[in-house]
């Protein structure tokens, strides 16, 4: 069975009527490309359930590559997150009017964690095909920074391990239009698409000459609690 490359959008949310990860997410359903089947998965823009989400996508799909992706207002450009900060601190509640601030994602979990993705091969890849794109060292600290901290959470967890990252689209121009065109960056749908399916054409060898083939993941052992908990990050309920 061939391996799956699984791919996830976000919903919209902030008032916004769409939502370009959405779009570009469906957009590649079914798809087939560099001989991987796409899976495809829309999030809601809630907190409390992103991790069982993802956890659930992964168990179902069986995936190597994962490919998260969420809208960034003020983006000039298509942006790979290279790290994830274990810190929410919203400055707009979810979709179901949560709020958080100054708040761990996981209490007792690293400070940070970093995507392995190859960035720089990446971008030359779009740099060659005429696509602005750069690597951001900062995903924010909304839910698409949870969406990649808990993505590489469970990437860590599953045997074989899976390669995950995140990718940041500018808004699409209808945005920017309602916005006002002159003071927001955006960009055109098919342009968003094309550097996805770039992205998976570039992932895809890299990561089949770098592991070897040892069969589907599978979840590993439940891990006990963590009761550490970072000095400054204060305790919530979840």
């Amino acid at each position: 069975m061939a391996k799956h490359v699984l791919i996830t959008g976000f919903e919209p949310f902030g008032g916004e009527k769409v939502n370009p990860s959405e779009l570009v997410a469906r957009s590649l359903e079914g798809r087939i490309i560099a001989g991987r089947p796409l899976a495809v998965r829309v999030l809601p823009v809630e907190t409390r359930n992103i991790a069982e989400r993802l956890q659930r996508a992964v168990a179902e799909e069986s995936p190597d590559i994962v490919v998260c992706m969420g809208q960034a207002a003020g983006r000039t450009a298509i942006a790979m997150e290279r790290v994830a900060v274990n810190v929410l601190d919203f400055t707009q509640p979810d979709n179901v009017g949560v709020m958080r601030k100054n708040d761990a994602i996981i209490r007792g979990g690293p400070d940070a964690r970093l995507s392995p993705m190859p960035f720089a091969e990446i971008v030359q890849a779009w740099t060659d095909n005429g696509i602005p794109g750069y690597v951001s060292n900062s995903a924010g600290t909304y839910i698409c920074n949870q969406a990649l901290y808990e993505i590489l959470g469970i990437a860590e967890t599953v045997t074989p391990p899976i390669v995950a990252g995140f990718v940041h689209l500018p808004y699409l121009p209808a945005q920017a239009a309602v916005l006002g065109a002159d003071g927001t960056p955006s960009m055109a749908f098919e342009l968003m698409k094309r550097a996805m399916e770039i992205f998976i054409e570039t992932v895809v060898p890299w990561v089949e000459q770098r592991t070897p083939d040892r069969g589907p993941a599978r979840p590993a052992a439940a891990k006990g609690p963590q009761l550490w908990i970072p000095r400054g990050v204060k305790e919530v309920e979840r």
